[in-house]
C-alpha cells in the first residue's frame, strides 16, 4: 500500500483518480480549495462519493498558499504525488489571467517543492493537450514543438513542464507530465463542451457551435485518462534526468458536428445547432499520437469509443439532474408518424 497525495481531488479528473487509486487498496490524501470557477456543490458531491471510502482523507487546501503546502509536506509523507489541481479552461484565461499564474504557476512550484523536500519517488502532473497551440502536423507528438501556445492557460501548462524539468536536472526528482485530451464522461466540469451541450440540449436551448463546427477534436473517456493515470504512475522516469512528457488521449479524433450527432443519441433529444465563429485561443484540431502511454504495461490498448463514452454519460446527466429518459417509442407509432407526415 502507497501514501498518495492527489492534488484537485474533488475536480473530475481528481475523483476518479482517487477512487481508483483508493479501489487498489492505496491510502489517498485528497487536497481542493472548492473555488468557485464552478459550481462547488458539484465538487463537494464529488467528494461525497469519496467520503468513508477506507484510506481517504481530506483536506481544505489552496495550493498558491506557500504556507499551507509546506505545512502539509512537513507533517505527511507521500510515496507518490499526483498534481491534478489548477485552474482550467482556455476562454477563462481571457479574463482572469491572474487566477492562471496563482494556481497553474504558483501553486505547481509549492508542489515541486514539497516533493523536493521529500524526495517524493515519483511526481505525476497535469499538463494539457493545449500545449501544441496552433500545431497543424496530425497527430500531435510529445516530439513536436510546443513554443507558439496560443492562450495564457496553455502558456502556463507549457511552463509546468519546463518548470518539472528543471527539478528533474537540478535534485533527480522523477516527474512525468500528461497531456490530456478533451476529457469527457460522468462527473464531468460545466464549462467543457459535453455538459455544456447536453444542458442547451435538454434545455431546448441552442447550442453554441464555434467554427461553424469546422473542429476535430480527440475525446478521452475518463475511465481511459484514468487508467493511463495509475500506469503511468506506476512507472517512474529513470535517468540522468527523470523526466517525460506523455499524451494520454484516444486516439480517434471526432468532428465537433459528429460528436454533437452522437449526443443527441446518447440523450434522445434533437440539438438546435447556433453557428458561431472560431472563439479566440481556440484551435481547429486536437489528435493525439499515444504510442508511448499505451507501451507502458498497465496502460489501455484501446481507448472507449466516443459513442460508448457518451451514453455512459448522459445516463450520468439524467440521473445526477434528475431528468427522467425519453419515453420509448409505442409500438406503431413511428409508422403512423410516417403516415401523418
Amino acid at each position: 500500500m502507497s501514501s498518495i497525495l492527489v492534488t484537485g481531488a474533488a475536480g473530475f479528473i481528481g475523483m476518479h483518480v482517487c477512487r481508483a487509486l483508493l479501489a487498489r487498496g492505496d491510502e489517498v490524501l485528497g487536497v481542493d480549495n472548492l473555488n468557485d470557477y464552478y459550481d462547488p456543490a458539484l465538487k463537494q458531491a464529488r467528494l461525497a462519493q469519496l467520503h468513508g471510502q477506507p484510506g481517504f482523507s481530506f483536506e481544505k487546501l489552496d495550493i498558491a498558499d506557500t504556507a499551507a503546502v509546506e505545512a502539509l509536506f512537513a507533517r505527511r509523507s507521500f510515496d507518490r504525488v499526483v498534481h491534478l489541481a489548477a485552474q482550467a479552461g482556455v476562454r477563462h484565461s481571457l479574463t482572469h489571467p491572474h487566477a492562471y499564474v496563482q494556481a497553474n504557476l504558483v501553486g505547481f512550484v509549492n508542489v515541486l517543492e514539497g516533493c523536493r523536500a521529500q524526495r517524493t519517488a515519483h511526481l505525476v502532473y497535469a499538463s494539457s493537450s493545449s500545449v501544441y497551440g496552433g500545431n497543424t502536423k496530425l497527430p500531435f507528438s510529445e516530439d513536436d514543438r510546443v513554443d507558439s501556445p496560443v492562450s495564457l492557460y496553455a502558456a502556463t501548462k507549457k511552463a509546468n513542464e519546463l518548470m518539472a524539468h528543471s527539478y528533474a536536472h537540478l535534485y533527480g526528482m522523477p516527474c512525468t507530465g500528461l497531456r490530456f485530451f478533451t476529457v469527457y464522461g460522468p462527473w464531468g466540469r460545466p464549462d467543457m463542451a459535453c455538459w455544456k451541450f447536453a444542458r442547451a440540449m435538454l434545455a431546448g436551448e441552442p447550442v453554441p457551435v464555434f467554427n461553424h463546427g469546422d473542429l476535430l477534436r480527440d475525446f478521452t473517456y475518463i475511465d481511459d485518462i484514468v487508467a493511463g493515470v495509475l500506469a503511468v504512475l506506476d512507472e517512474a522516469p529513470a535517468g540522468p534526468v527523470p523526466q517525460r512528457v506523455l499524451n494520454i488521449g484516444g486516439g480517434q479524433p471526432v468532428q465537433l458536428l459528429e460528436f454533437i450527432r452522437l449526443l443527441e443519441a446518447a440523450l434522445g433529444v434533437p440539438a438546435q445547432l447556433q453557428m458561431l465563429p472560431m472563439q479566440p485561443g481556440d484551435v481547429p484540431a486536437t489528435f493525439a499520437d499515444a504510442s508511448r502511454v499505451k507501451a507502458l504495461p498497465a496502460a489501455p490498448r484501446e481507448f472507449t469509443p466516443v459513442a460508448v463514452g457518451l451514453r455512459h454519460f448522459a445516463d450520468w446527466y439524467r440521473t445526477y439532474h434528475d431528468i427522467p429518459a425519453p419515453a420509448a417509442p409505442t409500438p406503431g407509432s413511428e409508422k403512423e408518424a410516417a403516415h401523418d407526415a
